[in-house]
């Protein structure tokens, strides 16, 4: 091995050493903040409170919702739930706070893009609206107001949250459901239930309505 390419090799080794020591301190820092900021709603390690907050540590999750996403919620909050803006944070402590979110996954983000440009839902609003009802209702509240209705899931049918997420989102979540928590799959023999893909997009559909507002 001649001394340029051992010079090239050792600079790479560096970059790559530091970028890791700055990932690790980013997310030191992110942590930090959570512990300061949101674990009195969302619990240690993100891991949520049903009834209450959300699970933010989960691998469906966060293989499906990117940075950006992450870092709007926490600055605009979600609007009809107990989720407020955070902005006053800043844009620097907002960010580290998703960096330490994203850390808490090895598949963080991986289908963002994807599932964000799945097409929109094409079904029946009316059927849509019996199947939630007899589907989400029970934990997401009659309206999908969540958990200010007592319910055990988050609020889904707010303008907040649909403002933020896309039909793809929603799809894939009624799909695969969340794991470490009590939202399982709407898909296949072991899910809550066996849904067809035309009953999902009816469901998606319907909450396009927006029915919580």
């Amino acid at each position: 091995m001649n001394a340029k390419l051992r010079v090239l090799i050792a600079l790479v080794f560096a970059i790559f050493v530091s970028q890791a020591g700055a990932q690790d301190l980013g997310v030191k820092k992110g942590k930090a903040l959570y512990e300061q900021y949101c674990i009195g709603c969302h619990q240690a390690g993100a891991v949520g409170k049903v009834g209450f907050a959300s699970s933010l540590s989960n691998n469906e999750f966060l293989s499906i919702v990117s940075a950006d996403y992450l870092v709007e919620t926490i600055k605009e909050g979600i609007e009809g739930t107990g989720m407020g803006p955070q902005a006053a944070l800043g844009d620097e402590k907002i960010r580290a706070i998703v960096t330490y979110l994203q850390s808490l996954s090895a598949v963080s983000g991986t289908r963002a893009e994807e599932v964000a440009k799945q097409p929109p839902a094409r079904g029946d609003v009316k059927k849509g609206a019996v199947l939630f009802q007899e589907m989400c209702a029970y934990c997401h509240g009659t309206t999908g107001i969540g958990f200010e209705a007592g319910g055990s899931g988050p609020a889904i049918g707010t303008p907040g949250f649909l403002k933020k997420a896309s039909d793809g989102y929603i799809r894939t979540t009624i799909k695969e459901g969340r794991g470490n928590t009590m939202m399982k799959g709407f898909v296949g023999p072991e899910g809550m239930a066996n849904l067809t893909n035309q009953e999902i997009e009816d469901i998606v559909t319907y909450l396009r309505t927006a029915p919580a507002k």
